[in-house]
Formats: structure tokens, C-alpha cells, sequence
């Protein structure tokens, strides 16, 4: 029993010391938490909900139906979009309200009201980062559009309606572990969930790490490890095509590139090897003779489930997908006419300023020759203890300045990825209606609509793959790109220079785009998004190009595609890396120097199939090895801990283990012995070998892959008990099923567009947010299978079938 576990293991050694109706640090009031009636036991449900209920609901304008599946999916069916869109809010916050409620409290920096002071730092990072400025532009923009006005404002209404009809002994289980309360949901709650988004998919960087390199190494050695263009690229717009647009003129660069001083600060370094995929193909390539399209976008997992699926029925719109518990409409999905989904672009859209103060006032700073106004914004924190604390924030033209000189806390590790004395400039702050572009395509119809939709989006930017009944299948890499000069962020920037801010944008309509391609089909995977020939500067490197690859040559090889033909694609194991290295690896071993383990595991490496499948030993090995190898070619080298820097690439890694074995990177300059690549290729394996029998015994079953990997999903606020069981697994991070520990394929999708759309998709949990709900996380094993569950896609509420469950109608009061 979840709730079981998770109680034990937060409160049974404090239990004989703790006092029944009083709150201690973390710990709940357990008279309050044990009562029968109003604490957690209340929370548990039954498998088999009423088949039918009536409510009456203040807010409604007219009557809602909603029918739920088998899986407790709701299918909303409203006369009117604000009705549509309240019933969303209140049926998301029945399933999902701690959910909401935690990630805004911490995409706020209010995090101390619920857990108390040990979260102060983190709600200072928070808010230093302009999260709660950025939602606030955000509503603004919103507000604006009488469209977004009204969707995000009736959403509020329906979580605060539902909200409203709790009693204390009916809130989620966190709640009365945590011991507080729900409170009023707003469209700034919204946009704040929204801009996490963002955080999550944009809000790494790696010039400081840049600017080291550059300022020990010079440029020589960043350009030839460093470069602006890969070795091995498949883009996501197929190179050579021809772009139809006058481009604006590139900025210039000033004269003299000023890396600044060498930065002791441990960035957010971009994780490689971490993705998405997306993809149509025409019908000139299905059996049916219509596109299909496949998505599955890979975050880091989380129960609740990162997306609510929903069907969402108007008079202006019946569409199916997932959404985010926060906001309205589908985020991901399709309709009768029309499928989309999106992948990460990872274009630079977040750039660090040094800011030179007049004096301590921190007043005035220098920029463009002169002094400046510094504008002061002061964030009230409030502790769950009572206390109140203050912190002063300074916001020069380009964004806040984290953290000033000397006042990084040296115990809060997130601070460890902020530099002190610098201002961020980021897309995420600037004012967006993204909503409105998911509005547009819920009710999209054709290819016309679609590029339409596109013009409102911003941030995070995304791969938008489209296919529609008409036969069109698209792929745009879209947002808002800055328009730099070339490697524009690439390292730190002065921010006195105002040839250093941006200028602007890339226009929408010249945004990179694709249609109906002659290879009769679309895909990308997070790499470059372009060739060499595309007249912007977008970003100096992207995801490596082996997923991406993957995708298209089995799509290119592909006939008579059908939905199977696709999932199989999702949970395609094989490593195009390891196709590229392993030969080379293998051929330099020393078989002679190995013992009899070392021997067995070169035997198994050697016959190795390259597929990541889950009692794969030889994948095992080969991942331990490639990763160690790579540290000890660059650790000596970039792994100054006084002076941070990043490895270079797994694509430059690649180049020169294949093609330059003499290069001088493979001598480890900290020894007097000067080793060769071969000496580096034979000592990672060997550590390969010995810590996997270190960790796991002798070599035999514990050594499979899937145990290795040892993927789950863990609960959002990592409480014991609430995350899911260890799951045996397959995929990798340069695998198209690209499954990592805990982040992988958030939601899978594939969408057969035809005189009667099919709709196949599922994600790792369950609709329910209630750990002690059968539908928490009911569809995980599924998932974790590979398998995709056919979504009942209804035409009408009048639609009878024998999925459907049980039944919710919603009136209006008066």
C-alpha cells in the first residue's frame, strides 16, 4: 500500500517523540494526519467509480457531460469554449491539484510557505531568475488577446471552483504530509507553470564553461574542439533545401571578442544525449494512403504524470491529446482534421551579461558609454514559521543580476550554476501568448491554419511536426530565435557593449520550415536544425545527430508504414554511436593483457549486437566504457575543478578517436608516462569491467542492461513509497527510445490521419494524482512495455461505447 510505505518511512522513528496535533520541521500534526475521517486514509479510492453523478457548479453558463474511459480519461462535451475550459480547470484539479499547486508554489520561489526555511535559497534562486517576472509579462500578453483572456480566466474558474467544494479531510495526501492548504488559482498560476516549461527545456548554458576554454586555451584550440558545425549532422530540415525569403541583415560583431575573467562558477551545463523525437510520413508511404505522425517528448519523469490527457468538445472543436495541469487546451494531440506534436529546438535564447556597478549603491551601471538606472525590485518571502525575508533583486536592460559579487550562498548548490556579477538575458522573460497557439490548433484544419497557429508561439522553442488529412506533412522548427551575429552567447558577454544586446528577432515566417518534402516524410530528434546554408545563427550546437539519424534512415527504407510500423520506431533500441566506435574500440584491445573476466566481457562486447534491449550484458559494458573513456581523454585537461569547463562533444569525441589517433588529447598530461589512444581505449575497458563486478558480482544476469539502467519514476516531491517500481527496461540515450534512469518518453503518440482518425498513445503513470487511486499509475507497465492504448477519440456525447465507464454532468447553479 503506497500511502503505508510513504508514512513509515517519513514518520516512524519520530513517532514516539512528536506530539499529536503539533507540526515539527517537516513532519505533519499525526493526530491530524491518523484521523480516520479527514486524514490520509480518507485519500484511498475505489477502483470502480459511480457510474453516473450530478453536480451543480457556481461559474457555468450551461450544462457539461463528461464521460470518463477506462483509464478515468475525461471527454468533456460543453456547449459553449468558456464552459469547455472551466469543466478543463476543474476536472485537471480534481485529478491533479497538489500537482498544480506544488510546481507553482516552486516555479514562484514560494516554496518556504509549505516546507519552511530550508527552501529560502531555492525560492531567492527562483525568483532571482525572473520566473515570477517572466509569468507576470506573460499574463500581460494574455490578457490582451480577448481569446487568451477568456480560456485562461475560465480554467481559473473551474480550479477554484472545485477548490472551493473541498473540506480539509478531502485534499490530496501531500497536503496533509505537508500540513498546508490549496489556495486560489489565478491565470499568473498558469503562466507560471508555463514558464517552467521553459526553465526545464531552456534554461541551461554553457559560455561560462566557454569562456575558460577560450581564456587557457585560446581560440585555435576552441575552434578545432569546438566548432560550429558538427562532424556527423542529419538535419531536421533535409540540407540542400532552398530557402525562399530575403534575410535581414546579420548584426556585426564587435571588433574585439571580451571573454571576461575566468569564471569559478559551476554552470547548468546542457545535458547531451537527452531528447525528444517527433515525425510524419505522407500517404505516399502509408498503407492507409494518409500521413501518420509519431511524437514522444522526453523530460525528466515524474508521478503525478508529467501530461493530462483529455478530449476537449465545443461547438467550434473536438480534439484529443494531453495537456499540462495548468493550462487550457491540448498541448499535444489531434483532431479529424489534423495531428501535431513537438521536440526541444535548443536554440540560444538565454545569454549571460557581466554588469560593472558605479559603486556599492549598485545605483547605476555602465552600458553604452554612461551610466544607467538600475531598477530595484524587493521580493517578500514568506516561511511557514512566521518570518518574513526580504531580498533585493537589481535588473539592468538585459534582466535580473542573480546573484551580485560575494553573495552567492556557498550551501546552495543551485546557486553553484549562477555566476556572480552577471545579468540574464532570456526569452522566457519577455512577454508571450503561447496559449494562443495551441487554441488555434486544437481547431486547426489544414496546413494554413497550422502556420497561422505558429506566428503567436515564443518560448520554449519547439520542433511543431504537423500532418493533416488534406495530405500535408510539415516540420518548423519554431519561437522566438534572437537575431545575433554569429556565435553571439557562444561565451560570456560584456554587458557595456550594445553591439552585444540582441537586435531583435529572426522574423516567424522565416523561421526554418519544411513541406511535404520529396523523402515523403519529417522527423526530428533535437539536432541542428538546419545546414550550413540557413542565413541565421540559431545556436552553435544541438543534440548529436544519431537519433536523429536513426529516425530517418528507417523512414527512408520504410513502405506500406503503418501505426505498428511507427511504435516499433519509439522503442527502437539500436545505438548509431555505438555503430560508429565499437569497431574501433574493439580492434585496439590487447586481448593478451586481459583476465579471464576481462576476457568473457570482450567476448560478449565483441558479439554485441549494438541494440540497448534489456538483457543486453554486452550494452552494459559498452556504456561504462565510452563514458569512462571520454574522461579520461578530456578530465585532465577540462576537469580543473579551480576552473570549470565542459568536455568537448561525443561528436568531436568520435572524430577523433576514429580518424586522428595520434592527437595529443589522448596523453594524460598528469602522468610522466605518455599514453597513446590505444593505452586509453584498454584502461577504460578494464574499468568497465571491474565496476561492473564491483557493483553488481560476478558477471552474469545482475550485469543486464536493464538492471544496470535501473529505470522508475519517481514522485514529484521524492516522497518514499509514491514513486513507481523499478522497471526493466531498454533504450539509451543515443537510442531513439532514448530511456535513461528516470527521464525518457513523457507521453507516446501515433496518430493515423483518415476518413476516421485513430488516435494510439499512453504515458508512465496515470490520470489520478492520488497515490492511493488504481488510476495513478495504471498505465506504467504498458508503458514500460512499449505498448500504445488506443484513445476513444468520440464524435459526440450522444456516441455510445462500452469504454466508457462512468459519468459526470456539471449544471450551472441558477
Amino acid at each position: 500500500m503506497k500511502y503505508a510505505k510513504a508514512f513509515f518511512s517519513l514518520l516512524l522513528a519520530a513517532i514516539v517523540v512528536i506530539s499529536f496535533n503539533t507540526k515539527l520541521s517537516a513532519i505533519p500534526p499525526l493526530g491530524k494526519f491518523l484521523d480516520p475521517f479527514h486524514g490520509f486514509w480518507n485519500n484511498a479510492e475505489n477502483k470502480h467509480p459511480k457510474t453516473s453523478n450530478n453536480l451543480k457548479i457556481d461559474g457555468l453558463k450551461g450544462s457539461v457531460e463528461i464521460k470518463f474511459d477506462e483509464h478515468m480519461i475525461p471527454h468533456v462535451f460543453a456547449e459553449s469554449n468558456d464552459d469547455l475550459y472551466f469543466a478543463q480547470g476543474y476536472i485537471t484539479a480534481k485529478d491533479r491539484l497538489w500537482q498544480m499547486d506544488f510546481q507553482t508554489r516552486f516555479a514562484a520561489g514560494r516554496l518556504s510557505e509549505v516546507v519552511g526555511s530550508k527552501a529560502i535559497e531555492l525560492d531567492k534562486y527562483q525568483r532571482r531568475m525572473g520566473m515570477v517576472f517572466g509569468a507576470e509579462n506573460m499574463v500581460k500578453a494574455m490578457k490582451n488577446d480577448p481569446v487568451s483572456q477568456k480560456s485562461i480566466e475560465a480554467y481559473a474558474a473551474g480550479v477554484n471552483a472545485y477548490i472551493k467544494s473541498l473540506s480539509p479531510g478531502e485534499y490530496p495526501i501531500e497536503f496533509k504530509i505537508l500540513n498546508y492548504e490549496p489556495e486560489k488559482w489565478t491565470p499568473l498560476n498558469t503562466a507560471l507553470l508555463l514558464k517552467l516549461m521553459s526553465a526545464t527545456l531552456a534554461g541551461g548554458s554553457n559560455e561560462f564553461y566557454m569562456s575558460n576554454i577560450l581564456n587557457k586555451y585560446g581560440a585555435d584550440v576552441v575552434n578545432n574542439l569546438f566548432p560550429d558545425y558538427p562532424f556527423h549532422e542529419d538535419p531536421i530540415i533535409p540540407a540542400g533545401t532552398k530557402w525562399n525569403f530575403k534575410p535581414l541583415p546579420i548584426p556585426t560583431a564587435p571588433s574585439l571578442s571580451d571573454p571576461g575573467k575566468t569564471s569559478q562558477h559551476k554552470t547548468k551545463e546542457l545535458e547531451e544525449g537527452i531528447g525528444s523525437n517527433n515525425w510524419a510520413v505522407s500517404g505516399a508511404k502509408s498503407a492507409s494512403g494518409y500521413p501518420l505522425l509519431a511524437n514522444d517528448p522526453h523530460l525528466e519523469l515524474s508521478l503525478p504524470a508529467i501530461w493530462y490527457q483529455i478530449q476537449l468538445v465545443s461547438n467550434d472543436v473536438n480534439v484529443y491529446g494531453v495537456s499540462i495541469p495548468a493550462a487550457p487546451g491540448v498541448i499535444i494531440g489531434f483532431n479529424k482534421n489534423v495531428a501535431w506534436g513537438v521536440t526541444n529546438v535548443g536554440a540560444d535564447v538565454l545569454d549571460w551579461y557581466s554588469v560593472k556597478f558605479k559603486d556599492q549603491s549598485k545605483k547605476e551601471y555602465w552600458y553604452n558609454n554612461k551610466w544607467n538606472p538600475v531598477k530595484v525590485k524587493i521580493e517578500t518571502i514568506k516561511v511557514s514559521s512566521g518570518e518574513t525575508v526580504l531580498d533585493t533583486v537589481y535588473y539592468t536592460h538585459q534582466g535580473p543580476v542573480v546573484y551580485i559579487d560575494n553573495e552567492k550562498p556557498a550551501s546552495f548548490s543551485k546557486a553553484g550554476n549562477i555566476p556572480e556579477g552577471h545579468a540574464l538575458r532570456w526569452v522566457a522573460h519577455d512577454a508571450s501568448n503561447d496559449t494562443r497557439t495551441f487554441y488555434m490548433l486544437n481547431r486547426a484544419k489544414n496546413y494554413t491554419d497550422y502556420r497561422k497557429a505558429l506566428t503567436y508561439y515564443s518560448a520554449p522553442a519547439q520542433n511543431f511536426v504537423f500532418a493533416s488529412v488534406e495530405n500535408d506533412i510539415a516540420i518548423t522548427p519554431n519561437g522566438y530565435f534572437p537575431l545575433k551575429w554569429k556565435d553571439q552567447g557562444k561565451f560570456l558577454l560584456s554587458g557595456a557593449d550594445p553591439a552585444n544586446d540582441w537586435h531583435g528577432r529572426i522574423p516567424a515566417d522565416q523561421n526554418p520550415t519544411v513541406k511535404n518534402p520529396p523523402r515523403n516524410f519529417v522527423s526530428s530528434a533535437n539536432q541542428f536544425s538546419t545546414d550550413k546554408t540557413y542565413p541565421y545563427y540559431l545556436n552553435w550546437e544541438f543534440a548529436g545527430y544519431e537519433r536523429g539519424h536513426r529516425i530517418n534512415s528507417r523512414l527512408a527504407a520504410m513502405t506500406n508504414v503503418t501505426i505498428d510500423s511507427l511504435r516499433n520506431l519509439q522503442n527502437d533500441n539500436y545505438s548509431i554511436l555505438a555503430e560508429n566506435i565499437l569497431p574501433t574500440l574493439i580492434k585496439n584491445i590487447n586481448t593478451e593483457n586481459l583476465n579471464a573476466t576481462e576476457q568473457e566481457g570482450f567476448e560478449i562486447v565483441s558479439k554485441w549486437g549494438k541494440f540497448f534491449n534489456t538483457k543486453e550484458i554486452g550494452a552494459s559494458i559498452f556504456e561504462i566504457w565510452r563514458k569512462d573513456l571520454s574522461v579520461k581523454i578530456w578530465g585532465d585537461e577540462f576537469g580543473d575543478p579551480k576552473v570549470p569547463m565542459r568536455f568537448p562533444s561525443t561528436d568531436r569525441t568520435v572524430e577523433m578517436l576514429i580518424n586522428e589517433p595520434n592527437a595529443v588529447w589522448f596523453d594524460n598530461i598528469k602522468t610522466t608516462y605518455k599514453e597513446t589512444r590505444n593505452d586509453q581505449i584498454q584502461a577504460s575497458f578494464k574499468f568497465a569491467i571491474d565496476s561492473l563486478q564491483r557493483k553488481f558480482g560476478a558477471l552474469g544476469d545482475k550485469w543486464q542492461w536493464g538492471n544496470v539502467k535501473h529505470s522508475y519514476v519517481p514522485h514529484l516531491a521524492k516522497i518514499p513509497g509514491f514513486s513507481s517500481k523499478f522497471l526493466n527496461n531498454g533504450g539509451s540515450k543515443t537510442s531513439v527510445n532514448a530511456l535513461s534512469e528516470t527521464n525518457g518518453p513523457s507521453w507516446r503518440m501515433v496518430i493515423a490521419l483518415g476518413k476516421n482518425v485513430k488516435g494510439y498513445g499512453l504515458f508512465p503513470g496515470g490520470e489520478s494524482g492520488n497515490p492511493g487511486s488504481f488510476y495513478y499509475d495504471d498505465m506504467i507497465e504498458n508503458w514500460s512495455n512499449g505498448k500504445l492504448n488506443e484513445l476513444l477519440y468520440l464524435q459526440s456525447k450522444n456516441e455510445k461505447s462500452t469504454h466508457i465507464i462512468s459519468s459526470l454532468i456539471l449544471n450551472k447553479t441558477k
